[in-house]
């Protein structure tokens, strides 16, 4: 496999390990009788703290998913691999971070690294589609 390719399936990976454990914690929550019924707000606002982290943190993943997974899969689709090989592991580092950030802390200065995190991956993306662009126009 190549870098991306194993960094799409980490992306993919990722999203699904936040999902399970907001599954889980919306369980335990349910379970623990701490939650009446099984209907939860999709923003995470009517759970505790770290179950709104959560929910934000797999939403988040998943509302980037269209333009880091989107470049992602064309440069696979398209044989294209070697102009997003280079930085897949360090967008999928930073993807990481991003998403651990949040679900650490909400703090200013959190909020703020998380901000640098997303431009690290906006960044490495528009890199990415400028390259794939001259690659095919």
């Amino acid at each position: 496999m190549n870098a991306s390719i194993i960094g799409l399936l980490g992306y993919i990976s990722w999203i699904l390990v936040l999902l399970l454990a907001l599954a889980s914690y919306r369980t335990y929550l349910t379970q623990s009788g701490k939650f009446e019924g099984l209907k939860f707000k999709s923003d995470g606002s009517d759970v505790p703290d770290l179950g709104a982290r959560i929910t934000r943190a797999q939403a988040n993943c998943v509302e980037c998913f269209s333009f880091i997974g989107g470049v992602l899969l064309l440069a696979i689709a398209t044989d294209s691999t070697a102009i997003t090989n280079g930085l897949a592991y360090i967008l999928f580092a930073a993807r990481l971070g991003q998403s651990i950030v949040h679900l650490v802390s909400t703090s200013n200065l959190a909020i703020q690294a998380r901000f640098v995190l997303f431009l690290v991956q906006f960044g490495i993306v528009i890199y990415w589609v400028v390259k794939l662009f001259e690659k095919f126009l």
